[in-house]
């Protein structure tokens, strides 16, 4: 399964969101390129199936169940992590939830309050308990996943992109803060990608899907594993001068 000039050969690396869509992409690819990667979603059967297609395929994976809204599981997670191969190479940080998508003085207190425990305040959790365990073996790569429309303003997800934007300023300041440790810390800004979150909000507010189209000037909407390409070079040490960058995945959307 592992090809000769493989991205990740050797390494551990911990995937959040990894049931589906980027995170699912992510996890084969990531397996693919010789990592042993560590599944964490808070559905555990889509991936217990996800880590046995990996085992067939020669690959190295183990999965946890994970609840990004409860700090407690995220830490144990981690601690998982620690339990299977002792160390932790990289982590992509991918697992998020969409909002009620509407206008700003329509969204509601308690969708502001999902969106900040998952979407910022999982992160920051996740990221600290990575780095210490990150520490311990000397060096390590983060890498979060954030929005497109944390570049913009965003008039029909406002507490998803705000939670995003600060994100993006967690994942620098995370960066000049552990650089010295030799730990590097980046984010990627997909734009409108062919998964089930966007199929959510297709279903919510039909005609979303055409009007991002229209508005990617390659045309068409990401495929899960583009995105997931971009996190695994940024994890590898082919991008060993790279951190407290937030990369655009966008097909020129945020140009």
């Amino acid at each position: 399964m592992t090809q000769n000039n493989a991205l990740l050969t050797g390494k551990v690396v911990f995937i959040t969101g990894a049931s589906r869509g980027i995170g699912a992409a992510a996890a084969r690819l990531f397996a693919a390129e010789g990592a042993s990667v560590v599944l964490a979603a808070r559905s555990r059967e889509p991936l217990d199936l996800l880590v046995k297609e990996i085992r067939t395929a020669g690959g190295v994976a183990d999965a946890v169940t994970m609840d990004l809204a409860d700090r407690a599981s995220i830490r144990a997670a981690v601690d998982r992590v620690e339990e299977l191969h002792g160390r932790l190479d990289g982590a992509f940080n991918n697992g998020a939830t969409i909002q009620h998508p509407g206008p700003l003085d329509t969204t509601s207190d308690e969708d502001v309050d999902v969106q900040f425990a998952v979407n910022f305040r999982a992160h920051w959790v996740a990221m600290t308990a990575e780095a210490a365990l990150m520490r311990r073996g000397g060096a390590g790569a983060i890498v979060n996943t954030s929005s497109i429309g944390s570049r913009r303003a965003n008039p029909a997800l406002p507490a998803y992109a705000a939670m995003k934007r600060a994100l993006n300023s967690l994942t620098e300041t995370a960066a000049v803060t552990w650089a010295p440790q030799g730990i590097r810390v980046n984010g990627i800004t997909p734009g409108g990608t062919a998964t089930e979150m966007i199929d959510a909000w297709e279903a919510a507010t039909p005609g979303v899907v055409d009007r991002i189209t229209a508005s990617t000037p390659l045309g068409r909407m990401a495929e899960p594993r583009e995105v997931a390409e971009v996190a695994a070079w940024l994890l590898s040490d082919r991008a060993s001068m790279v951190t407290g960058a937030i990369v655009p995945v966008d097909g020129g959307a945020g140009a």
